[in-house]
């Protein structure tokens, strides 16, 4: 049968259906007033006609509110936009479930990239050692993070399962309930979440998504790509960040990480439960139903009696089913063995920590944290350190701190990050006794600059009494200096004997974070993108020579700025000079749940990640490589756009124009995440104290995507006027790397819309800033539509294309509320006497227009 393209696919299967459900969801009244369905369109009209003609937002709202809503009263206005916005968030929840629900049809599940497109690929081409081989030795480890760019509360987040599944089903009527009841269903959390509470959300998708998935595709790669072989790698690992990020969040305490490990133990022993007790169900049989029955009771016993005691060790539960497969073997006839096998991989995955909890804190609080151990033992006459420590040079610290030892004990000292930081190592120990050495195995240095910012933490657990600590340091290299200088740093760190010996315990691996996110913010897009690119050639060079297998961790977000876009194709084209045994990446907020939120968007997107290593390493060892004419290009290109970014971000007018300009101070008071928005307490805003996710998605709120695209345009118009264009156009056709760093920056433009803020270019203090921007903009877009040979924006993507203009019209008049909010805030600032109640009103209005911007992007912080 034809399969129609992917663009029809979208058409019949998320936009017919969006029209016809969203036709049904507007004439629900969700309150006393039941007008609002019906004017919802009107005005989505309006604003559409206005932003052509080049009106404000403020000046499409008046006209609207004269024609329609006949009333010049303020209140009135204010509650029509609170009930555009209850409207306008729940629009979105059905636009997602649509999309989910469409997901398998959309995509083709069997297509480029899937399982069953890397086995007909390998037959084809007679790689089937070689890719047995590569199984046995590469990991994709996705880790799932806290950060506070998902808004949805857990009741949201239940609809939208409940209403994906009727969408599938074309239940009319339950899709109508449950539309009557996301209508009355509260979209904002009353109390921040603490630490615990993140991690609480994050593992319902662990339990619910991905332990089938995993489980499954393993299945699948044992059954029919390695039918001969038993795969002992455990390809698909998962890491997990709440309740172990500390950097920046003071709100997660050595019982909020214990209690995580906890419930991450909890959770897997609750999932191998209700499987043995599907399993007793088959297993019937004499001599295996009696060790069937004794292992559900263990696991009903571990996981639902509150002593917290565990009744089954995971060498037990192993071996009695292995017993139980053997019998059934021997003695049954195979039957249901399928079944117990694939339970025995589940097990080899996830064992009894389910994902690896990661320690992460910041290497300026190990700083202050270290000057307080060292006037501790100054003071009671030791000598664990010399008393000129700290006059001595960098070479010479490294030399003390491996040779440091010691058994601190928290409770000496005042300073309560001193006591969490030495708490947090005995933890790690508490979590490896009760959940397995994965439970907790990697210590994270964010901010790190130099080798003493790694021996700081390798000293730590020394001081702790654990001399040979099971555990990976993990130095995470960020800004731009940083990113160029690691290969150095590294160099001392393999060349020191103390810290080679622990390399050794640890099976001659090291694993190096790179953090985009900080990168772009601290030097552009092409600079943090090539710099990254760099680093990890100097890394692995570096590595190599001293016989280290390096293993490279991705601190990517959701949008193209903060490394995110088509991920897989990132690391399909890294070629033969970047070590990528391992694809280690983070994910995070609205990424969690449109790429990794169902059964069918989880096998896809792991399944991509691991054809991105394959075809990297088995099908193109060669073809990714770039040549010393294409890295000339790719530095001065990226040389040329940090230029143009650091004289953009150095502007006096860059920090004012966040602060007042945008919602950037708006992040702080939503109740999304644990996390503060800044690291530092101070008042003034200092651009090194600001986090990532405020930074892009304040830009992205204004719809203007800076991250994404600036100095990108500057850096091709170089190329251009030069009459240079033939490198970069042939470099945009053989180089898979630089192709798809384009095309994510094109997503960037995609998602830009200066119509809202042009009324800016007008303002007397920030006018020129604006219009800096904007041109910017046009001369990226017009120099990435010359060099794809593209007439429109993402042309190659036509169903991206298709969700993004759906997306962004369903918000255009969320975004217009918000700025009319956000000139009223300001015109109610410069009174004389300012109602601070009026403010606090469209304050809220700001807020809550923020969170179903956010959520409709999937990818905007």
């Amino acid at each position: 049968m034809y399969t129609l393209p992917k663009i029809e696919r979208f058409n019949q299967n998320v936009l017919s259906k969006y029209h016809i459900y969203n036709s049904v969801f507007i004439t629900l009244p969700f309150d006393s007033i039941d007008n609002t369905g019906a004017l919802l369109p009107l005005f989505t009209e309006v604003c559409e006609t206005g932003y052509k003609k080049m009106e404000t937002p403020k000046e499409i709202f008046e006209f609207f509110s004269k024609k329609y809503l006949h009333t010049d009263v303020e209140a009135d206005k204010i509650d029509l936009m609170f009930r555009f916005i209850q409207y306008i968030e729940r629009q979105i929840v059905l636009f997602d479930a649509i999309e989910d629900a469409a997901f398998p049809i959309v995509n083709n599940m069997e297509g480029r990239g899937s399982l069953r497109d890397i086995k007909e690929k390998s037959e084809a081409r007679g790689n089937n050692e070689e890719l047995a081989e590569f199984l046995e030795n590469f990991n994709v480890r996705t880790v799932l993070t806290a950060h506070p760019t998902q808004f949805y509360p857990g009741p949201v987040l239940g609809i939208i399962n409940d209403l994906t599944q009727a969408i599938r089903d074309n239940n009319l009527l339950q899709i109508k309930q449950l539309l009557a009841q996301l209508g009355k269903t509260p979209f904002i959390k009353n109390e921040k979440p603490n630490p615990f509470d993140e991690a609480v959300s994050l593992i319902w998708y662990l339990e619910n998504v991905f332990y089938n998935t995993a489980g499954d595709l393993m299945h699948y790669l044992e059954t029919n790509i390695a039918p001969n072989k038993n795969i002992k790698n455990p390809i698909i690992q998962l890491g997990f960040w709440p309740g172990g990020d500390r950097d920046g969040n003071p709100f997660v305490t050595t019982d909020i990480t214990l209690k995580v490990a906890d419930r991450l133990r909890t959770s897997i022993l609750k999932c191998y439960y209700f499987e043995m007790r599907n399993l007793k169900r088959k297993l019937t049989f004499s001599g295996v139903d009696v060790l069937v029955a004794e292992l559900e009771n263990k696991l009903y016993r571990s996981v639902f009696y509150s002593t917290g005691e565990i009744f089954i060790t995971l060498e037990e539960f192993k071996s009695q089913l292995n017993k139980i497969k053997t019998i059934i073997v021997e003695q049954h006839q195979s039957l249901y063995v399928d079944e117990l096998e694939a339970l025995l991989i589940k097990v080899n995955l996830f064992g009894f920590h389910f994902a690896t909890l990661d320690i992460r804190q910041n290497s300026k609080i190990h700083d202050a944290v270290f000057r307080d151990i060292f006037d501790y033992y100054l003071a009671n006459g030791s000598d664990v350190f010399p008393k000129n420590y700290y006059d001595l040079s960098e070479a010479e610290k490294c030399e003390v701190l491996t040779q440091v030892q010691g058994n601190l004990n928290s409770a000496d000292f005042k300073n309560e990050m001193t006591q969490s930081t030495i708490d947090s190592i005995r933890a790690i120990q508490q979590i490896q006794n009760a959940n397995g050495e994965l439970g907790a195995n990697r210590y994270i240095i964010s901010n790190n600059e130099n080798a003493v910012n790694v021996l700081e933490a390798f000293a730590l657990f020394r001081l702790n009494n654990w001399e040979h600590p099971s555990v990976d340091i993990v130095p995470l290299f960020e800004s731009v200096d940083d990113l160029q200088n690691a290969h150095n740093v590294m160099e001392q760190l393999y060349t020191n004997p103390v810290y080679a010996a622990h390399l050794a315990n640890r099976g001659m691996k090291q694993t190096i974070m790179l953090g985009f996110s900080d990168g772009t913010k601290d030097g552009g897009y092409l600079m943090a993108n090539w710099s990254i690119y760099q680093a990890k050639e100097q890394l692995t060079a570096m590595s190599r020579k001293y016989g280290i297998k390096v293993i490279f961790f991705d601190g990517r977000g959701g949008p193209p700025a903060r490394g995110g876009g088509k991920t897989h194709k990132f690391y399909a084209s890294l070629g033969p000079e970047i070590e990528n045994k391992e694809i280690q990446v983070t994910v995070q907020g609205q990424t969690i749940s449109s790429n990794f939120g169902t059964l069918d968007s989880c096998r896809y997107n792991l399944e991509n990640l691991l054809s991105a290593g394959v075809t990297n390493q088995v099908f193109n060892k060669e073809l990714n490589k770039l040549s010393e004419t294409d890295k000339e290009v790719m530095t001065q290109l990226s040389e040329l756009g940090y230029e143009k970014y650091l004289s953009f971000k150095n502007h006096d007018k860059f920090i004012p124009y966040l602060e007042k300009m945008s919602t950037l101070k708006y992040y702080a008071k939503t109740n999304i995440g644990s996390r503060p928005t800044k690291r530092s307490k101070s008042e003034k805003l200092d651009f090194k104290d600001l986090r990532a996710i405020p930074f892009v998605g304040s830009w992205s709120q204004l719809k203007q995507n800076v991250p994404g695209f600036y100095g990108v345009g500057s850096a091709l118009k170089h190329f251009e006027e030069t009459n240079q264009w033939d490198k970069v156009k042939d470099l945009y056709n053989h180089s898979l790397f630089f192709k798809t760093l384009l095309e994510n920056s094109m997503m960037s433009l995609a998602k830009s819309f200066f119509p809202l803020t042009a009324y800016m270019k007008n303002d007397p203090e920030f006018g020129e800033f604006w219009q800096n921007i904007y041109d910017e903009f046009l001369e990226t877009k017009r120099l990435l539509l010359k060099i794809a040979g593209h007439k429109e924006l993402m042309e190659n993507y036509p169903d991206g294309m298709a969700s993004i203009q759906i997306r962004e019209r369903i918000v255009l008049p969320l975004l217009t509320i918000q700025q009319c909010a956000l000139l009223r805030i300001n015109e109610l600032n410069k009174e004389a006497n300012p109602d601070e109640k009026l403010i606090k009103v469209y304050e809220k209005i700001v807020m809550r227009s923020l969170f179903g911007n956010t959520n409709a992007s999937r990818n905007s912080a």
